[in-house]
């Protein structure tokens, strides 16, 4: 019977990012392939613990009730079949619903991103990442070792997003780059009425407001945590207000240090393009790295 994820907010996530696959990946590297093929396939019947992005799969996927699937998550892994199989018999276990996968063997597997539809993808591979987001895909590169989230908060999603070059294009950042602090702020500030252009998670935010009903089974708390400070905040403010998409918390730190203030968010997950905000908020919550933009130009 035809399947299709039309109008779906639909995530594609790698194996490693879904669960705690470090040790097998270890000896990969260590062994090769076939050592790695003959672990996964030896722990068959051993559920993998929970990845960094589990959390998040988790709560998207309480989304999906018997009248209404809005959520399709999708496996798509570099792994081989045979250790594809101890990923649906891991998700099973762990009662997510995931009943589809791609898996490419040592490819990279972004080309499928298109025919799957996806608003989002979260890959440990920082190549096959820069290559989604090239094909205009929101994607993260998503830090193993970053703290996980509790249970807290078990009916509320919650997700951060930095500014700019995630929400936002990379201008602003660029001027700040090239010219410094100062030079940002009057740019901000003359241009304050003028909307910034879309950035590559602005897909993703559009489609979490569209997810977002009054009959989901979960509610969307969503932040704008931003090393922007009045009155650069306006333009931010403006931008959000001509999209007309909003979110419900909004931190304009001047320069104060992320990861606190996401501790006391508590997301399900944090995106920033720049990895030393990464590497603050990872202490604290789980967090994906958005290579794109000048931050992340390639010297």
């Amino acid at each position: 019977m035809p399947y299709s994820v039309e109008g779906k907010l639909v995530v594609a996530i790698s194996s490693r990012a879904l669960f705690d696959f470090e040790e097998e990946n270890r000896v990969f590297e260590r062994d090769g392939e076939p050592a790695y093929i003959a672990l996964q396939y030896g722990r068959l019947e051993v559920p993998a613990r929970e990845g960094v992005a589990f959390p998040l799969v988790q709560k998207l996927l309480a989304f999906n009730t018997p009248d209404a699937q809005r959520v399709e998550v999708v496996v798509l892994s570099k792994n081989d079949p045979v250790s594809g199989l101890r990923i649906f018999k891991s998700a099973k276990l762990a009662g997510l619903a995931i009943e589809r996968g791609v898996f490419t063997r040592g490819r990279s597997p972004y080309s499928y991103l298109e025919p799957l539809k996806a608003n989002l993808f979260l890959s440990a591979n920082e190549n096959d990442v820069m290559a989604a987001l090239d094909a205009k895909v929101p994607a993260a590169r998503v830090y193993p070792e970053s703290a996980q989230a509790a249970s807290r908060h078990a009916d509320e999603l919650r997700i951060a997003f930095d500014g700019d070059a995630v929400l936002f294009s990379d201008e602003a950042e660029r001027v700040y780059q090239q010219d410094g602090l100062e030079a940002f702020t009057r740019h901000e500030t003359t241009h304050a009425l003028l909307p910034l252009p879309p950035g590559p998670f602005k897909p993703l935010l559009e489609a979490l407001h569209r997810l977002q009903t009054d009959k989901a089974p979960v509610r969307i708390r969503t932040a704008l945590v931003t090393a922007r400070s009045a009155p650069a905040h306006e333009r931010a403010v403006r931008t959000l207000m001509e999209w007309k998409i909003t979110v419900d918390e909004a931190m304009f730190l001047g320069g104060l240090d992320k990861g606190t203030f996401l501790k006391a968010f508590e997301p399900d997950f944090y995106f920033d393009d720049q990895r030393g905000h990464i590497e603050s908020a990872r202490a604290h919550v789980p967090s994906g790295h958005v290579p794109f933009g000048v931050a992340n130009l390639r010297r």
